[in-house]
This record gives C-alpha cells, sequence and structure tokens, in this order.
C-alpha cells in the first residue's frame, strides 16, 4: 500500500511540475518533443447561457368532476459548456 502511494505523489509531482501559468492567466504545459521543448497551450473551457423550450405537463379542469391533462412548452434558461484553444 505504500508503494503504490509513494509511486502516485512521485507522479503528481512530475506532473505538476511541467505545467506553469502565463501572466494573462492561461495555463501552459512544457511537453518535451525529441531534444528541444516546446510550449502547449491547454484549451478554455467555460459556459455560456442558452435558452431552449421544455415540456410543461399540468391539469386542466373539463367538468367538475374530471382534470383534463394538457401539454404545453415553455422557455427555460439553461448554461451549455463551450471550449476555445487560442491559435498558436
Amino acid at each position: 500500500m505504500r508503494t503504490r502511494t509513494t509511486l502516485f505523489a512521485a507522479a503528481a509531482v512530475l506532473a505538476l511540475g511541467a505545467c506553469s501559468k502565463t501572466p494573462e492567466g492561461n495555463i501552459v504545459v512544457t511537453k518535451p518533443t525529441g531534444i528541444e521543448t516546446t510550449k502547449d497551450t491547454l484549451p478554455r473551457i467555460g459556459t455560456k447561457t442558452d435558452t431552449i423550450n421544455t415540456p410543461v405537463i399540468g391539469t386542466k379542469p373539463e367538468t367538475l368532476i374530471v382534470n383534463k391533462p394538457v401539454v404545453g412548452t415553455k422557455k427555460t434558461v439553461v448554461k451549455v459548456p463551450i471550449i476555445t484553444k487560442k491559435k498558436p
């Protein structure tokens, strides 16, 4: 169990050692390519707000005894994930 924990800790240290942050706030990964190293910018992940029509089910009185089921739609605001990557 200790060997596994030690290996995970060593892998985490190596993985985090290759990352850095630019003044603009981008995370940059230094990855080896042959002998030289190049910097690769990770994509930005965010959300945007979108409006969709969702179904609504309710009841409407038809007579004094029976409620009639009614199906309709309503506009709902949802957040949609977006991924953008800057061109080098």
